[in-house]
């Protein structure tokens, strides 16, 4: 089993990986280059990967109890029984990491897991109990004993498995990848064909290379999807909707997607974007990112990024990297940046310099009562709404509301109807008046000047006010002020990381009188995040200027 380091955590939950991990270090091979033929052993990003897909929810119901129930049920009530149960915690995995690291040798080997392995939650283990090879028609003579508590695998009775990219041509990267793990190791024994088109698998299984016009097998009830470099899956293409539909099929049987891919272009709004940028609590994401501050155009600093993303993967020798690097660079530096460095890189006339926002966030609790002010950028049914509170020393945070601590930004795609809801949004204002001491609460009135009038009139026309954003003088002085106490430090910040891409989005456009005002590149890339931001902090300048420091330290401390 693997250890931990300072880049595989301690395993602190259930999770039937481990038993993934042997598995496939027991039976798949390495399928190219001089150790052709020989045993793959998984690197520590790749086992952190496995141990966070097949991650098991505590006290989760084994499929095998499940199929009991079935067995016992007549065949009415069974076509009536809902879908299998689903044990996992994470639905949905996203793992991206830079050129050559090694994704599609791993993927191949997880797709052997779901499609050959117990990669299915049968239940708790009592200690002791042995699974064994010989049982599942493969001779190799392999063994596995469960700890006490330790969650034990099963098969899928007919896995349907697909190999997903953009083009028959980009499948091969995983399939050409598969088909020499399983006819050079002990899984030949065990497939009953492997094709150039398909692999056949026991129990009427298949493994189908498949893209956007392979529309026959669209839509299949799937046990599992490699979706391979969704950071390239357009609207355009056709590609997102490929996705959606094959997330919806593999839903439907208990299956689940695991995305793997460079680093995206952010003006392409891909599903990989889309994905990181939703931030589901059932996705898992792998996105080792490089140290902020250092600049892919330094020959020592693009040694630093290559030695940090490529880290997890002993066989890339850096040095070719670097030498690929320049090459590409010449011709496209931005996606050699992203290929290589493994960064989502964005276009000149951004708002902060690279590694401003990175710089100033801060681990900091601010505990009800506090004394703090508020920003508002509200919208309908395009852009989100967001609220940022900022306490009075120059810390900026996103509150939460409500039983299940929801941030205070709202996206209206999670609306049923597309519009966010006025009413979830009164309520979380009213819980923050509530629950700290606000003293300032701007608003941009555009779309919400009668919630902005009710809040006024609910907690006082001196603390609620209009600060329309579209003054662009105004506008740029409030910026300006952001920027210089950013870079000063005496504004910091939570590291949210819904503001964070926002922050990043943020583009400056020029204006009259050598000012600028803040813009979102393209329709996708939103930025209220970070104009809430700019209103919390312009509320607290305010504020601070009309003796707010002097309102919240005015205690009397009485000794007995």
């Amino acid at each position: 089993m693997p250890s931990a380091t300072d880049e595989f955590p301690p395993v602190d939950f259930p999770t039937l990986g481990f038993l993934g991990i042997d598995w496939i270090e027991a039976h798949c091979v390495i399928p190219d280059g001089f150790r052709r033929g020989r045993r793959l052993i998984l690197s520590g990003w790749q086992s952190w990967n496995v141990l966070n897909f097949y991650r098991v929810k505590p006290g989760a119901e084994g499929l095998g109890e499940w199929l009991m129930a079935l067995d016992e049920m007549d065949d009415e009530d069974a076509a009536e029984l809902e879908k299998p149960p689903s044990p996992f915690h994470n639905r949905t995995a996203l793992t991206v990491r830079p050129q050559k690291s090694g994704k599609s040798p791993f993927i191949a080997a997880v797709i052997c897991y779901e499609g050959m392995g117990p990669s299915l939650f049968d239940g708790w283990a009592e200690g002791g109990e042995v699974y064994r090879c010989e049982d599942h028609g493969c001779s190799c003579g392999w063994t596995y004993v469960y700890d006490e508590g330790e969650p034990m695998g099963m098969h899928w009775p007919t896995p349907l498995i697909q190999i997903t990219a953009t083009s028959e041509e980009q499948t091969g990267n995983i399939f050409d990848a598969l088909r020499p793990m399983i006819q050079l190791g002990p899984l030949n024994r065990v497939a009953l064909k492997v094709g150039e088109e398909f692999i056949r698998l026991p129990n009427q299984g298949r493994i189908d290379p498949v893209s956007a016009s392979a529309n026959s097998r669209l839509g299949q009830r799937v046990t599992f999807v490699a979706q391979d470099e969704s950071g390239i899956y357009l609207l355009s293409n056709g590609m997102v909707k490929v996705a959606q539909t094959q997330s919806r099929g593999a839903a439907a049987m208990g299956g689940r997607v695991w995305q793997t891919t460079n680093a995206w272009d952010p003006s392409e709004d891909s599903t990989a974007q889309r994905t990181y940028e939703d931030r589901a609590d059932d996705v898992f994401c792998d996105f080792t990112q490089p140290p902020k501050g250092l600049s892919y155009h330094n020959k020592a600093d693009r040694a630093k990024i290559h030695r940090a993303v490529y880290k997890g993967s002993p066989w890339v020798n850096v040095d070719d990297i670097e030498g690929e690097a320049v090459a590409l660079a010449k011709r496209d530096p931005q996606m050699a940046e992203r290929f290589y460095g493994n960064r989502l890189v964005y276009a000149n006339g951004s708002w902060l310099p690279d590694g401003r926002w990175e710089a100033t966030k801060r681990d900091r609790r601010i505990e009800d009562g506090t004394s703090i002010v508020l920003g508002f950028d509200g919208s309908e049914n395009n852009d989100f709404s967001a609220i940022r509170a900022e306490t009075i020393d120059g810390f900026q945070f996103t509150p939460t509301y409500g039983p299940d601590n929801k941030p205070t930004i709202w996206d209206p795609r999670s609306f049923p109807n597309g519009s966010i809801d006025r009413v979830e949004v009164a309520a979380a204002v009213d819980e923050l008046f509530t629950r700290y001491k606000v003293a300032r609460f701007y608003c941009d009135p555009q779309d919400w000047r009668s919630e902005i009038g009710d809040w006024a009139l609910a907690y006082g026309d001196k603390i609620v006010m209009e600060w329309a954003t579209n003054r662009p003088a105004a506008m740029f002085a409030s910026l300006s002020t952001f920027e210089n106490d950013l870079i000063s430090g005496r504004l910091t910040h939570d590291a949210d990381p819904i503001t964070e891409t926002h922050v990043a989005n943020a583009r400056k456009k020029a204006v009259p009188g050598q000012k600028y005002i803040l813009i979102k590149p393209a329709d996708h890339q939103k930025i209220d995040a970070a104009m809430a931001s700019a209103l919390a902090h312009e509320a607290a300048v305010d504020a601070i200027k009309d003796g707010w420091a002097q309102k919240v330290s005015r205690r009397v401390l009485v000794l007995r």
